[in-house]
């Protein structure tokens, strides 16, 4: 089975971007199956009922998120009803939504788990306990398992593909919006990189408009920032998954220039 999974999607231009891609990515890779992190889709903070619709009916088939999932209020009851888009599973039990999705890809039965790391980020359950009881709780037919660590310390990142080693076929990191170049196969079988990277704008500060960042860090004063423009980049990584055993064959980055 071939899997792309696609970095944080950062306001108009990411979701621009992977909108006009995504057949051609799928086509020219043989994708099955489409993930991608949607968390900064709006404007880059969260994303909104009918942004999804338009993903998804472009070509994506389940999305994650991370920490701004819930910075758009629309978004809770979308996310009630919506099971392929996703919010960090060791959130809290009575948060709106679910952590996994659980379906069939051509036959094949799939696995998609999110998490959210709990250093340098925002109160959390125990990453590794929850990913301890998703997995207990996977039927033992789904083979392909793929886990979306959303974190900002690299040493969480690839301790969890450690600790998942040989139980899901992949660890992908998002959260930094910086392409990582440590892709790897572990020793168990599961595919690993620590940042999969952003899409979309790179003429700004991880997707925002330099000065709006700036200002954050120079004054006490600032707005929030909005999105950069110019300059796209679509990060993404693809794996070759074995549908019987679920280890990962290979895997591997693409970082795309886009024009808009």
């Amino acid at each position: 089975m071939k899997v792309l999974m696609i970095g944080d999607v950062v306001a108009r231009p990411g979701r621009v971007a992977v909108m006009e891609r995504i057949q051609d990515l799928r086509e020219q890779h043989g994708v099955d199956l489409a993930v991608m992190n949607a968390e900064n889709v709006a404007g880059g903070f969260s994303i909104t009922p009918p942004l999804a619709e338009q993903l998804f009916s472009a070509g994506i088939d389940v999305m994650t998120s991370g920490n701004h999932i819930f910075d758009k209020r629309e978004v809770i009851p979308y996310i009630e009803r919506q099971p392929r888009l996703l919010r960090p599973a060791n959130y809290p039990p009575n948060s709106p939504g679910r952590g996994m999705w659980v379906g069939e890809v051509k036959g094949v039965r799939v696995a998609v788990l999110n998490l959210i790391g709990r250093v340098f980020m925002g109160p959390a359950d125990d990453p590794f306990r929850a990913a301890e009881e998703l997995i207990a709780s996977i039927p033992p037919d789904v083979k392909v398992r793929l886990v979306d660590m959303h974190a900002e310390a690299t040493s969480e990142k690839v301790a969890m593909g450690w600790y998942l080693d040989g139980r899901v076929s992949a660890v992908v990191g998002t959260h930094t919006h910086v392409q990582t170049a440590d892709e790897r196969i572990l020793t168990e079988g599961t595919a690993y990189i620590s940042d999969i990277g952003m899409t979309g704008s790179y003429a700004g500060v991880i997707g925002m408009k330099t000065e709006d960042v700036i200002a954050r860090f120079t004054s006490a004063v600032y707005k929030r920032a909005d999105h950069a423009t110019g300059s796209v980049r679509i990060c993404a990584v693809v794996l070759d998954i074995d549908e019987e055993t679920g280890r990962a064959r290979e895997i591997s980055r693409l970082s795309l220039p886009h024009e808009q």
